[in-house]
């Protein structure tokens, strides 16, 4: 397996289950998916994580972050989510690894309306686009790559929890933590390129995180597995580890999860213009 490809299935982790148990499409879907939702973000909140891979030495490679802004599409308010990740300088002679995502959710509901994702790692450059038809109850996608420039079009059913990688990250972050109990199973669905990929998780407990350069934290451990359908470096059923932020905030803190060699880590680096005060940070 290419490093950079590597890479990329970290990011998306990264981009895609930080915000995994709290929200979205559970086993039983949210009642009110289609109802106002107070978000935990607002806009202006920036949100900064390092990518990390351990095989014997523990390497910062990679950064991701996620900005938020308010904005409109075609008509609807909208929050406009920018996801970005990038290799550092000194890794990228080796692999270089350059993404980048812009989704649109319904300023009200939270839905999902449009993603567009720009893929480049090396030489290899991907292009798609997911587009909502909550009407229809349909996601309309668009992918193309370097190798075959002709878009391929596919359309899906959809349902209410059925949501990109992006989307899920902020719906996630929605609901009341209190009503997750310790070692209860809960099921996840997510939108990836052409696919429906599932996403199993339980609450651990809570415990007491160090996060390095930015403190401790009162968090909350999930135990998640995320099954893939071509097992490129997650094996199907493979466990991974998460930790939110044990406040009205949620925002993931940190991620680790095994890979074929080694291990992959990311963490908080930075967190601005939150909607809540930071209370689960220990002075």
């Amino acid at each position: 397996m290419r490093m950079n490809k590597l890479f990329t299935t970290l990011y998306l982790l990264a981009a895609c289950l930080f915000g995994t148990p709290l929200c979205g499409q559970t086993s039983g879907t949210p009642a009110d998916a289609a109802q106002s939702k107070n978000p935990a973000f607002t806009h202006g909140e920036k949100l900064t994580y390092v990518v990390s891979y351990k095989a014997g030495i523990n390497t910062d490679v990679a950064e991701v972050t996620f900005v938020t802004r308010e904005g409109w599409l075609d008509g609807t308010k909208v929050y406009q989510i920018d996801a970005n990740g990038r290799v550092y300088p000194f890794f990228r002679w080796f692999f270089d690894l350059n993404d980048s995502y812009y989704s649109s959710l319904d300023y009200r509901t939270l839905r999902p309306l449009e993603l567009r994702a720009e893929i480049r790692e090396g030489k290899y450059r991907t292009s798609s686009k997911y587009t909502y038809d909550w009407d229809a109850k349909q996601v309309h996608t668009s992918f193309r790559n370097h190798k075959n420039p002709t878009a391929t079009l596919k359309t899906m059913p959809l349902t209410e929890g059925s949501f990109d990688a992006v989307a899920l990250f902020f719906n996630l972050r929605c609901e009341d933590a209190a009503k997750f109990r310790p070692g209860e199973k809960h099921t996840l669905e997510m939108v990836l390129e052409d696919t429906i990929r599932r996403i199993n998780y339980r609450l651990a407990g809570r415990e007491v995180r160090n996060i390095k350069g930015v403190g401790k934290f009162r968090t909350l451990k999930f135990v998640c597995a995320l099954a893939t359908s071509s097992g490129e470096s997650f094996k199907d059923g493979s466990e991974f580890y998460l930790w939110i932020s044990d406040d009205l905030n949620k925002i993931p803190l940190y991620l680790e999860s095994p890979i074929r060699i080694g291990s992959v880590r990311v963490r908080l680096l930075d967190a601005s213009n939150l909607k809540y005060p930071l209370t689960s940070k220990i002075k």
